[in-house]
């Protein structure tokens, strides 16, 4: 079994939720599986990966997971009770392996009840590949590449460089991603205790991984994700301001905490217009997942300071396909200028000599309206309607045609 927790996901899966739990509670979605490698064969493994997903939906939070949910000062108490009667349920899950090879999963019912497969199902889907195509995987290799990862951020003068783990969804192996996360514990040493309390001169902020951060007493990490904003387009009042009513739904649930907007659903561009010296004040900082990172960068420091903002109050997050060498990169064009978070995933949970699967699971509906993404990286946009596709970049201003890979 390889999922054995449901706290093995991501933290923003749980931020996310409680927001849907006490706001958007009837919402109705449908999430789509995909692989971007091109030519690789899923659909062989597709009832060993429906075996796996029957296994997951066995399983309910236990009280010590609870207890641990409770002591974080963002989560509420009646969401924990409503997180103590949940179970996920296997019939909103379909997974139809396709002539091509391909494997189409979808995942379709109330966003409450739906909102923590993603992570889970996207950690099968890589593990069940690897433990068939990589039987005797090559760890000796995968210790080497971790060890030249350590020395490069030990180099002298990058003391204050600290990186989080963000790579649970694409990992190798759970045991291998718990092998990384006490190598990193160990060697770079920890930025905070559990508690948040006691800052240590260490390098290692913490994991995106919430069983992880309980059980290795790390700090967990996360806001929200692309499945949030997008959800807003449905759920909003008017398109146009989807990504501001997003923004103050959000600041109405934390109250000025978890205080990183996403900045990329609808491109910088769009983001920027809509992020007023009002959001700029409120929010801690935004988040880097697509694009060029130093314009990115650049173009957030120069935003704060038109909205009379400092920038050296405001953290910058990095997090998109990033390896050691470029974090370095980015850090060193940054540092100084404002505070600095970098999510590195693939490159440390899945990095043993073998090509990563680029897979995701991205919401395409919400309450039978399309959603989209339409990020900074064309190969990483998703639709499901070109119609409502261009709706969206007339309504959004969006210029020039942005590229869909939705099929």
């Amino acid at each position: 079994m390889i999922i054995t927790s449901l706290l093995d996901t991501d933290l923003y899966k749980f931020t996310m939720m409680q927001v849907v739990l006490h706001q958007f509670p009837s919402a109705q979605v449908e999430y789509k599986f995909k692989c971007r490698n091109p030519g690789i064969a899923l659909a062989p493994f597709a009832e060993e990966v429906r075996t796996e997903i029957k296994a997951l939906c066995s399983l309910h939070f236990h009280e010590h997971e609870l207890a641990y949910l409770r002591s974080l000062r963002f989560i509420k108490s009646d969401f924990v009770d409503f997180l103590g009667l949940f179970k996920l349920n296997e019939k909103y899950v379909t997974i139809t392996p396709q002539k091509n090879g391909e494997l189409e999963i979808k995942i379709q019912g109330p966003w409450l009840h739906t909102i923590l497969f993603e992570i889970p199902v996207l950690a099968i889907v890589n593990e069940v590949y690897f433990r068939n195509t990589q039987p005797m995987p090559d760890l000796i290799e995968g210790r080497q590449r971790l060890e030249v990862k350590l020395e490069q951020l030990r180099t002298p003068g990058l003391e204050q460089l600290k990186i989080a783990d963000y790579g649970t969804r694409r990992r190798f192996s759970k045991a291998w991603h718990e092998e990384v996360l006490r190598v990193l514990r160990t060697r770079l040493g920890t930025v905070t205790s559990p508690n948040r309390s006691n800052v240590s001169p260490g390098q290692f902020a913490g994991t995106s991984n919430v069983l992880w951060a309980m059980n290795l007493g790390l700090t967990p990490l996360g806001t929200m994700a692309h499945e949030y904003l997008q959800a807003c387009q449905a759920l909003g009042p008017r398109l146009r301001d989807s990504q501001v009513y997003a923004f103050e739904s959000w600041a109405k649930e934390y109250r000025g905490d978890l205080g990183i907007a996403l900045s990329d659903v609808y491109g910088m561009a769009a983001f920027l217009r809509d992020f007023d010296m009002y959001f700029c004040k409120l929010f801690d900082g935004a988040r880097h997942d697509s694009g060029d990172p130093f314009e990115w960068g650049e173009r957030m420091i120069d935003h704060y300071l038109q909205n009379r903002v400092d920038p050296k109050t405001k953290t910058l997050i990095f997090s998109d396909g990033l390896t050691v060498p470029r974090t370095i990169e980015l850090y060193k064009q940054f540092a100084g200028r404002c505070q600095l978070a970098f999510g590195i995933g693939t490159n440390l949970t899945n990095d043993l000599g073998y090509e990563p699967l680029q897979i995701v699971m991205k919401m395409v509906y919400c309450n039978g309206q399309p959603v989209a993404k339409l990020s900074d990286t064309p190969s990483k946009n998703m639709c499901e309607d070109e119609r409502y596709l261009g709706y969206l970049r007339q309504v959004f201003e969006l210029d020039p045609p942005i590229n869909i890979s939705s099929k």
